[in-house]
């Protein structure tokens, strides 16, 4: 599959067991907000087809940046990072993952910053979904305070809501999303049309 065939495999796994819509009762977000959809991105990105995907897809979005290593805050941004660490291998570029811990670990080197990274390393910021940002931020702020340098956030879906994009770009300027809620609102009705078509 080149680029453009994986994305398109992508999105439609995440319309399939990522993406959830409904009317009443709205779903609460960790923000507290109420909202009509929800991605819960863990069936999309821990499956093995899924992580397959998305690994060579955001490699090829870093390939030739100069980019050391991809990571997150725990859990979202794991399975991502590890899905690239080992598509990275296999493609002959090895791109290192890490890990940002919620909270630093009170023992042994105190760490926020679990893997084989060392301050003034190039690193990308990797999230599954973007509302507020907020978590992106937490990744970035410990991130750099272990001395990396953050170059950029890639997220798998960007919600396109509460201001996350642009509260991420006052911290990093380059922030790149694999897809966006139009796209899958997009796709999830294309196929509910064909649904109802067929009956």
């Amino acid at each position: 599959m080149n680029h453009s065939e994986m994305k398109a495999r992508l999105a439609r796994m995440i319309v399939e067991r990522t993406f959830r819509y409904r009317d009443d009762p709205p779903f609460t977000l960790v923000s507290g907000k109420q909202s009509n959809f929800y991605f819960n991105c863990k069936p999309t990105t821990l499956d093995p087809e899924g992580m397959n995907l998305i690994g060579n897809i955001i490699f090829d979005m870093l390939e030739d940046s100069g980019i050391s290593a991809v990571g997150g805050l725990t859990l979202g941004a794991d399975p991502m990072a590890n899905a690239v660490a080992v598509i990275s291998y296999q493609r002959n570029h090895p791109i290192k993952a890490f890990i940002v811990r919620k909270d630093a670990k009170e023992h042994g080197t105190g760490s926020a910053i679990e893997g084989n990274v060392k301050e003034g390393e190039r690193v990308a910021v990797l999230d599954d979904v973007i509302t507020t940002g907020r978590s992106t931020i937490i990744a970035i702020e410990k991130a750099e305070e272990e001395g990396l340098i953050v170059d950029r956030v890639i997220t798998l879906i960007d919600r396109e809501e509460e201001n996350g994009k642009e509260n991420i770009k006052q911290h990093v300027k380059k922030v790149e999303s694999i897809f966006t809620r139009t796209d899958i609102m997009s796709l999830y009705e294309q196929e509910r049309e064909t649904d109802h078509e067929q009956w």
